[in-house]
């Protein structure tokens, strides 16, 4: 793909994705940035545009490749969090399966899903070594901005170079995000929710995660970093102190459940089990459990009415590094009511029995996160590429 050379464009075209592309040294990292795959969250399209012009009038020496990609443009056009169906939730095996087919161009979201499909496609098949992906959001709440990641240990590196609280277990409640499909290719992948969608220090804040991402994937040098101490300081003041949060629960939500949120829940307020949070047609929603609220609901289009977290000790961070790298997770398969799925080598069937007197928190340790139940077993799976990268491996 050939780097872009004309000015970048201050507006985003339906269908039109590419903000930026810079190809300097194709055999270094690559660099992929998703800004607005939510149409309602455009601060992460206008931080892009605007660092693409810096680096067009700079010159910048590139170590690698980026891109800088719009998400959803017609839903970002009409201001809208997407039109036919959120395009975060079509990442799916099954509708990947039908990307570009007739049925699938009919909803303005399928057709979004053909045209950024096979833009990354072409990127990706051309990558010969690491791949970094980041996908830039925005909540309607208030709080501290926080990263998102794919429990790898490879994701766990690289998140923890930013000065963020980072937030682990999200993708074992959701599925069919953009991440997750692009985190079992074998990239490096983030997510990153930097404020509220209107605020400007959002912009500011995505602007500041990027221009870190560059440095710290090292297709840029400090020297063409403009203010880089500056940069890792805005990150650093937007929380207390940097953590690591395990997602414990999430509350879903459909359009006929008329759920409103209680006015004045900012991201990581604590709250407590029983406390009263939201309520919906069938009567009052309340805690499941004491832990911290995160991304609560305040906007009539979405799937997730808040969830909740609680901080994890840096000791059980360390000790499942130590255990993955010493490949104890292939060891687990040897207990009694524990069997590998004929069909999918990272994943594992769990007898009820056996799961009963296990701890899930062990699984999460060995990096088996994604559960669902299959009759009687719980289905509990684990990421391909925890350690080691397929694009340095095979250059593709």
């Amino acid at each position: 793909m050939k780097a872009i050379t004309e000015p970048y464009r201050s507006d985003i075209s339906d269908g039109e994705h590419l903000i930026g592309a810079f190809v300097g040294d194709a055999m270094g990292p690559t660099l992929i940035v998703v800004g607005s795959l939510h149409g309602n969250e455009p601060a992460g399209a206008i931080a892009l545009e605007e660092i693409t012009g810096h680096i067009h009038r700079s010159g910048t020496e590139v170590n690698g490749r980026i891109y800088f990609i719009a998400g959803n443009t017609r839903a970002l056009a009409k201001e809208v969090r997407f039109i036919d169906h959120d395009l975060n939730r079509a990442w799916t095996p099954a509708t990947m399966a039908s990307v570009g087919t007739i049925d699938s161009l009919k909803s303005s979201e399928g057709r979004e899903l053909s045209e950024i499909d096979q833009l990354l496609d072409g990127i990706l098949i051309t990558a010969h070594s690491e791949v970094y992906v980041l996908d830039l959001h925005s909540t309607s709440a208030g709080g501290e901005a926080f990263a998102t990641i794919g429990d790898t240990l490879r994701n766990r590196q690289f998140a923890q170079k930013f000065p963020v609280t980072i937030l682990l277990g999200i993708e074992e409640q959701l599925d069919g995000t953009m991440l997750e499909y692009l985190n079992n290719t074998g990239a490096v992948t983030l997510g990153f929710e930097g404020g509220r969608h209107q605020a400007v220090e959002t912009v500011a804040n995505h602007t500041a995660l990027v221009w870190l991402a560059l440095n710290n994937t090292g297709i840029l040098v400090d020297s063409s970093i403009p203010d880089l101490e500056g940069h890792y300081a805005r990150l650093a003041s937007t929380h207390k102190r940097a953590r690591v949060i395990e997602i414990r629960h999430r509350e879903p939500i459909t359009g006929d459940d008329e759920f409103e949120m209680d006015p004045g829940y900012n991201n990581f307020d604590p709250v407590t089990k029983d406390q009263k949070l939201a309520k919906n047609k069938h009567g009052m929603i309340v805690a499941p459990e004491t832990g911290l609220i995160l991304m609560p609901l305040y906007q009539k289009l979405g799937e997730d009415g808040f969830f909740i977290g609680r901080e994890v000790a840096r000791f059980w961070l360390g000790l499942s590094s130590i255990l993955r790298r010493a490949r104890i997770q292939y060891l687990i398969r040897l207990l009694p009511g524990v069997m590998q799925d004929p069909d999918h080598a990272e994943t594992l069937l769990v007898n009820t029995n056996m799961a009963r007197f296990f701890p899930l928190q062990i699984f999460h340790l060995l990096g088996y996160r994604k559960r669902r139940w299959k009759g009687n077993n719980l289905v509990v799976t684990r990421r391909r590429h925890d350690t080691n990268s397929p694009f340095i491996k095979t250059g593709k």
